[in-house]
């Protein structure tokens, strides 16, 4: 079959990957001047001058995105290189917090939550026993339930250095908005399904060299065609076939936002489109910063937040392949201006980390994630015959994660050539 492709994030990417390993014809287009979607990687310079690649937002991979670190190993990146792997830490400033060892499931959560005694007793019994009640629940709820009411009879500080941090860094969405149906489907995946599922995977490389750019090194080697800096206008069926502005394809998969989905499709599928451009968003901003002497008690730690201090997490770029001293702040679920957030960033970093910070760049993705709230109706993967969406809104158990964007691309590439 001939494939046509719009848009070079990590779905469409994936989705290529697939349909050439299946023997088909394909051609990607992306409008961006290079791969990866939101996922990509930028130049900034540092105060001394220097320029560096980082990327457009501070990702993190777990050890459950089984399907994206099989599609690195596939275009020729080693994960064990390109990705730092750490036990699951959610380590503060203080070295309060949890760490899991390298046990097998459900030992090491058993022997990380028994270990942390700076979280009253009381609190870790009542989270083993809402853990066996979920696994005994088949980690499913109501579709209506909110991640807070979900936890809402765990203790205090589970609920706030454990549940909060978890499920604003999974679904970018505050608890008491969040989806607990998505929320548990995580934490089975990563806590409960395999040995190192919860394992972080922290990037060594920007996020263009991870994926995107070898994906698409390796497809145009298969003799696929990438076209980048190309946006697609029309959209139009002939017969049994598309059209992509006027190049004839057998079948076509939209990898795009779902507002460009949207835009392609509703004269196809009013009532997908309409789906597709009823989807809220929430922005993540990441604010990176300098101080020659920077340096972390750990590549990644989590820190206190609230509506003043409003960054989660901090990473130590130096730590990670990085230049010395460069941090990253990521505040997910953000609210505010850049200025304001970026200045009260500095503040929370001198606050907590001790640490008199200088502003690299600050990058606001205001259209990050779907908003992953309960009851949310999500488009679903085919519009019509021949045309298949995917990326990491289209419908799913998973919420926008690159391994969300990932799955739905591989099944979307399937589902096109059945």
């Amino acid at each position: 079959m001939r494939q046509g492709i719009v848009g070079a994030g990590w779905a469409g990417l994936a989705a290529a990957v697939q349909a050439v390993q299946d023997g088909h014809e394909v051609t990607v287009f992306e409008a961006a001047r290079t791969p990866g979607g939101r996922a990509r990687s930028l130049e900034i310079a540092l105060p001394d001058g220097r320029s560096v690649m980082v990327d457009n937002g501070q990702h993190i991979l777990i050890g459950a995105y089984t399907d994206s670190l099989l599609l690195m190993r596939t275009v020729g990146v080693d994960p064990d290189t390109a990705l730092q792997r750490l036990p699951l830490t959610l380590q503060y400033p203080d070295g309060a917090g949890l760490r899991l060892p390298d046990l097998p499931v459900p030992l090491d959560v058993l022997a990380g939550l028994l270990r942390n005694r700076a979280w009253p007793l009381r609190e870790r019994l009542g989270l083993l026993r809402a853990a066996l009640g979920w696994k005994l629940a088949g980690f499913a709820c109501a579709d209506t339930l909110s991640v807070a009411a979900l936890c809402a009879r765990l203790g205090p500080r589970v609920q706030a250095e454990l549940i909060a941090p978890l499920c604003v860094s999974a679904l970018n969405t505050p608890a008491h908005q969040a989806s607990a149906r998505v929320f548990l489907r995580v934490l089975h995946d990563a806590l409960f399904a395999v040995r190192g599922g919860s394992q972080l995977l922290l990037p060594r490389a920007d996020l263009g060299a991870l994926f995107p750019q070898a994906a698409a090194a390796w497809l145009q080697a298969q003799g696929a065609k990438v076209h980048t800096g190309t946006r697609i206008t029309a959209l139009q069926q002939d017969g049994t076939g598309w059209r992509l502005d006027g190049q004839a394809f057998d079948a076509v998969l939209l990898a795009c936002s779902s507002t460009e989905a949207a835009r392609l499709a509703a004269p196809l599928n009013a009532a997908w489109a309409a789906t597709a451009e009823a989807l809220h968003f929430e922005s993540i901003t990441t604010v990176y910063a300098w101080a020659q002497d920077a340096r972390l008690a750990a590549p990644m730690l989590a820190l206190r937040h609230d509506a003043r201090r409003p960054a989660q997490f901090v990473f130590d770029r130096g730590q990670l392949g990085g230049p010395a001293g460069l941090l990253a702040f990521v505040l997910s679920a953000s609210r505010g201006e850049r200025e304001s957030l970026q200045a009260q960033v500095l503040a929370q970093a001198q606050a907590q980390l001790g640490l008199q910070l200088q502003a690299v760049q600050t990058v606001v993705e205001k259209r990050a994630t779907f908003a992953c709230t309960p009851g949310l109706q999500r488009p679903p993967q085919q519009i019509v015959p021949g045309l298949q969406a995917c990326g990491d809104y289209v419908a799913g158990p998973y919420p926008a994660t690159l391994e969300g964007a990932v799955r739905s691309g591989l099944a979307a590439a399937r589902a096109l050539a059945r």
